[in-house]
């Protein structure tokens, strides 16, 4: 049992003002682990104090500089992997792949923004004037409890690169991860204000850091309605705000597709990291020619996916993160149920043997209709929906129909058709027959995917603003 009872400030950790107590659960067993001391207002208006007096050093750093602090960030993430991995899999409950994969990426990050850094063109000569790309002021930042890690971490890489001092607010219900992380960060050495972590809840904490007048761009990772309320705390400052939301990702299956190659790409694709993903290929569009055989492919090796402890290496499917995310999951596979669509393996409940913790049956409907609710809004969790199409413009036209643009699928075993197709889709990224993750692609979404993007020199555009001086 272990309490968190500091926050990060201006390079040390104190005691937050704020008097309210969060439970943290083990969501495979459903135990109490520990709690967290929450923040309030007074402690995000030290930490952007903090951030604005830091602002003036960091934002005049050299190239040289912030590669260096970013290196340093690299180095104390990647000296004892296995803390942060155990501290994920207890509070968070992702299966081992996953945890694996979220803290090589989370070192990964910093040394992606130092590249970017070394070759971004800080300054410039357009037509007679001498331009430079100058910090807009302090960052704030909120980020989600599906992969703590990983955002704070990126939002931290965007912050240096760009010479902007952090204010975070990450997920409260993450904060054991949150604190074996910061004294990891705090490890790097980086200079007073530059990072500033503040535990709370989002009414409070998050409200506060978006409107505080001294906060000139929020990036936000979250949902969709969540963005919203941010986007408009903002309107009064007129600040920036970089938005990274939900997904309804389509995964088309193309009608020459290798089955044997294909649907283990399609249902990972949509399991992933149980589910709980932005970028989830939920949707899979399949030709109608072939439904049969891929309805019966998909059941067959859905049920095959092990679903249980995390810390079993053969586990593919954990725990949803809370009780309330696994009551979301058994209320969209009611309402399915409600709207017609047809149960091909899951359904409600535990899955068998499973009588504690919360852990959802791996659902996959077929019949199902674009316009049906479960095709249309973002669960978050392990339900796939089969749809049928008949040609390929169709197929697009399905992907396409979508409040979100996030990220999209395709599988097929000519690539050369796979990418035109692909060409046609509007959202952030599209993996094409199961590529490996590029740390150093642009990231984000059209439509209520997001705005902006994050990685890279696309990530610092963000985060910037010229400045023309023209001379006689």
């Amino acid at each position: 049992m272990r309490s968190i009872e500091h926050i990060y400030i201006n390079g040390k950790f104190v005691v937050p003002h704020g008097e309210d107590r969060l439970d943290l659960i083990n969501p495979a067993t459903e135990e109490r682990i520990g709690d967290v001391r929450l923040g309030n207002e007074n402690d995000v208006r030290a930490a952007v104090a903090a951030a604005k007096r830091a602002l003036p050093a960091l934002a005049g750093s050299t190239k040289a500089e912030r590669i260096d602090m970013l290196h340093s960030l690299r180095d104390a993430i990647a000296a004892n992997p296995d803390e942060l991995i155990q501290t994920m899999t207890e509070e968070y409950g992702a299966p081992s792949y996953f945890t694996a994969f979220s803290v090589q990426n989370t070192a990964s990050v910093f040394d992606v923004m130092a590249e970017t850094v070394a070759e971004y063109e800080f300054d410039r000569v357009v037509g007679k004037s001498a331009v430079r790309m100058l910090p807009r002021g302090v960052l704030a930042a909120i980020t989600p409890w599906n992969s703590n890690f990983g955002f704070i971490a990126t939002k931290l890489a965007h912050a240096i690169g760009s010479g902007s001092p952090l204010v975070i607010k990450p997920a409260e219900q993450s904060a054991l991860q949150t604190e074996v992380l910061a004294k990891r960060l705090y490890q790097a050495g980086l200079p007073a204000g530059v990072l500033n972590i503040v535990n709370g809840t989002g009414p409070v904490v998050g409200a506060a850091l978006t409107s505080d007048p001294d906060v000139a761009t929020i990036s936000f990772t979250g949902s969709t309605q969540a963005a919203k309320i941010i986007q408009r705390a903002a309107i009064d400052g007129m600040k920036r705000v970089i938005l990274e939301l939900g997904g309804k990702a389509p995964t088309i299956i193309m009608p020459d597709a290798e089955l044997d190659k294909a649907i283990p790409v399609a249902l990972m694709s949509g399991f992933a990291n149980s589910g709980q993903a932005c970028v989830a290929g939920t949707r899979i569009l399949a030709p109608r020619s072939r439904m049969a055989e891929i309805s019966e492919r998909l059941k067959v090796e859905a049920e095959k996916l092990k679903v249980g402890a995390p810390r079993d290496a053969e586990v593919r499917i954990g725990p949803m993160a809370s009780r309330a995310q696994w009551e979301r999951i058994q209320m969209y596979i009611r309402l399915g149920i409600e709207e017609g669509a047809t149960l091909l393996t899951g359904g409600t409940g535990r899955p068998a043997g499973l009588d504690r913790g919360w852990f959802a049956r791996p659902t996959i409907f077929v019949d199902v209709h674009s316009n049906m609710r479960i095709a249309r809004e973002e669960i978050f969790g392990p339900v796939l929906c089969l749809i049928a199409y008949d040609d390929e413009d169709e197929a697009v036209e399905i992907a396409n129909n979508s409040e979100y643009g996030l990220q999209a699928y395709v599988l097929g075993a000519d690539q050369k058709r796979a990418v035109q197709i692909a060409e046609r889709l509007l959202v952030g990224r599209v993996v094409v027959n199961g590529a490996p993750h590029d740390p150093r692609a642009p990231f984000g979404g059209f439509k209520q995917s997001g705005i902006g993007r994050e990685i890279g020199a696309f990530g610092l555009d963000g985060l910037l603003e010229p400045r023309a001086i023209l001379t006689a």
